[in-house]
């Protein structure tokens, strides 16, 4: 009883442990006689090629999970490393919210929008005012540098030409050339009666 036909065809009997090529015939119907093979002779196409592990999973890389990962996976997700992952993930969370409420309550968003337009133009113009101020400021110390026989910088120089721009702009956001806002009396003496 023969064996099963290796890669290169070659079987072996199992009563007497000869190897050999059986015969075959061809496409033009001739027949190919039986080929004895030699004791202890492997043909190219039987050997086994060497597959370095370490060079497969180089060449491999990115086609697959990380090898040797199986074992580390678990049911508990990660847990959050750092303060400020945890911050960001409480503002997705919150994101998410915001959004499912406005999307099944409608109605109720325009009115927190009106309440933040009523506050927002008080609470835009001090912050503009801050910031401003802070401007006017720092373009005032770049003055007196200058004035101190200081040399300034091209950017610097512009700054400090920009100093009635910003006493202009704070004004009319109500706001003095301090940046500090104005008193009730100054509009009623501009205002005539």
């Amino acid at each position: 009883m023969p064996s099963q036909p290796t890669a290169s065809g070659i079987v072996t009997d199992e009563r007497s442990g000869e190897r050999h090529i059986p015969e075959s015939k061809r496409a033009d119907g001739s027949v190919r006689k039986a080929i004895k093979v030699r004791p202890g002779y492997r043909p190219p196409e039987d050997v086994e090629v060497y597959r370095n592990p370490i060079a497969e999973n180089f060449r491999n890389r990115g086609k697959g999970p990380v090898p040797g990962a199986e074992g580390l996976k678990s049911d508990k997700p990660a847990q959050a490393s750092s303060a400020a992952v945890n911050k960001n993930a409480k503002r997705r969370e919150a994101r998410k919210k915001a959004k499912a409420a406005g999307a099944t309550q409608s109605e109720e968003a325009p009115a927190v929008e009106v309440k933040k337009e009523e506050l927002d133009p008080e609470a835009e113009n001090e912050k503009k005012a801050r910031t401003l101020k802070k401007k006017l400021r720092q373009a005032k110390e770049l003055k007196e540098k200058k004035e101190g026989g200081q040399v300034l910088l091209p950017e610097q120089i512009a700054k400090v030409i920009k100093i009635s721009e910003l006493i202009r702009e704070l004004d009319a956001l109500g706001f003095d050339a301090e940046g500090e806002p104005k008193t009730a009396a100054a509009p009623t003496e501009t205002s005539p009666e």
